[in-house]
């Protein structure tokens, strides 16, 4: 079983580092939508984080918005590269989705690229949905939105 615990997003430094790097290599700057340290500690942040031996080897985090609605969006969901396959990425969103539903919101949604068959896959078995883009974001051909209600 998964410990899946809230981290400080500021220990998780390395960790977002190496996102970064990954997201930077398969998309351009322009479609790349990611979310900062200082962001994900805001107050309407939960971020998550799976340790193996005592490093941080998974993250995620869920930001609580109304402006398109009320929704959880789901972001920075990561794991280390020898770390997967193991059920650290479908762990995170359940938590991230059982924290929404704790809380009152009843929908979860999510922008990610067409360059990450494995993010989608576990998506869609997770049952997220395709939709249009939301809340702030245009139209990009390099991005997948999607969505699952949580009622």
């Amino acid at each position: 079983m998964h410990h899946i615990n809230p981290v400080d997003p500021q220990s998780a430094a390395a960790l977002i580092a190496q996102s970064d790097a990954y997201m930077a290599a398969l998309y351009p700057a322009e479609s790349n939508h990611l979310e900062s340290l200082s962001a994900l500690s805001q107050p309407n942040v939960l971020f998550v984080g799976a340790h193996i031996d005592g490093e941080l080897v998974a993250c995620g985090a869920v930001k609580t918005l109304d402006n398109d609605g009320r929704y959880g969006e789901i972001k920075r969901v990561f794991v280390l590269e020898q770390h997967r396959g193991k059920g650290l990425s479908k762990a995170i969103m359940q938590t991230l989705e059982a924290h929404l539903q704790a809380t009152g919101v009843r929908l979860a949604r999510l922008e990610t690229g067409i360059h990450q068959p494995e993010a989608l896959g576990l998506y869609a078995r997770l049952g997220y949905v395709l939709r249009e883009p939301f809340g702030a974001y245009a139209h990009d051909p390099l991005s997948v939105f999607m969505e699952k209600s949580l009622a």
